[in-house]
């Protein structure tokens, strides 16, 4: 497999259980899960454009844009990082078209486990696929809004009782104790706020996802292309959206998008 093109977060896709993940590079695509066990070689070439614009740009923001597009592109607003600030309901934002289409829409509030238990929330066609890309292991839906702000409003009031962040080290190593998460999501409904109880789910269902691994590594480093311009190894793994390279070594695609590189497995 030769690929080259910028890089941007993995497609993936849940089948039977089965975290699957593709290297997408301005139209080429690759299976990554056929290549677990192979060698794999990428070379950033130097090149860096702006995911949303295209614009070359010396280093980028918020995970893939220049500095006009970070400041101004409604997918790099405020409200992906705080919900609760979310104006799309209001007519509002940076782009209001942009906002109806993506944050007037159903949302839910999860419970999940990646690096441990953890609140998020995420629209509603992105399960399973936001879990995958945290690397949880399970997820459960606690609440299911009309829009962003909804879920914010709920997320910002768990927060008080759970995580909402994942430890990428303990996600990847897989050191992560169990959770019922029926019992957990029994506790969170008491924390919902009074004007959002309405929201809560209740359907009960359990999401549990296996990943790409050939071992969980015992211990991880991260290596990134502004200091490693090549990296390579035998890719023993794939999880959140982290390569595994040789057990050990780990490079987050998706905190590189915009990198244009070559790819040989």
């Amino acid at each position: 497999m030769e690929l080259s093109g910028n890089l941007h977060k993995m497609p993936v896709k849940l089948l039977d259980g089965k975290a699957h993940y593709t290297l997408e590079l301005n139209g080429d695509k690759g299976d990554l899960n056929g290549a677990l066990g192979e060698k794999i070689n990428l070379h950033f070439t130097g090149q860096i454009n702006c995911i949303n614009c295209g614009r070359k740009i010396k280093k980028t923001f918020g995970q893939g844009f220049c500095y006009p597009c970070f400041r101004d592109a409604p997918q790099a607003s405020e409200c992906i990082i705080h919900p609760e600030r979310c104006r799309g309901h209001l007519g509002e934002g940076r782009d209001p078209e942009w906002e109806q289409k993506h944050h007037v829409q159903p949302h839910f509030v999860y419970l999940g486990v990646s690096s441990g238990l953890k609140v998020g929330i995420t629209r509603e066609t992105q399960i399973p696929t936001r879990w995958i890309d945290q690397g949880a292991k399970a997820g459960i839906i606690l609440a299911k809004t009309t829009n962003r702000y909804e879920a914010g409003v709920i997320e910002v009031a768990l927060k008080d009782h759970f995580a909402d962040k994942t430890s990428w080290q303990r996600m990847l190593k897989g050191d992560i104790r169990d959770v019922d998460l029926l019992e957990e999501k029994e506790k969170a409904r008491k924390f919902i706020p009074d004007e959002m109880s309405d929201f809560f789910y209740d359907e009960n269902g359990i999401i549990s996802i296996e990943y790409p691994l050939l071992e969980s590594p015992d211990k991880v480093k991260s290596i990134k292309f502004d200091k490693e311009p090549t990296i390579n190894g035998t890719l023993t793994g794939i999880k959140g959206q982290y390569l595994i390279l040789d057990n050990k070594f780990v490079t987050n695609i998706r905190n590189q998008s915009g990198y244009f590189v070559e790819v040989e497995v």
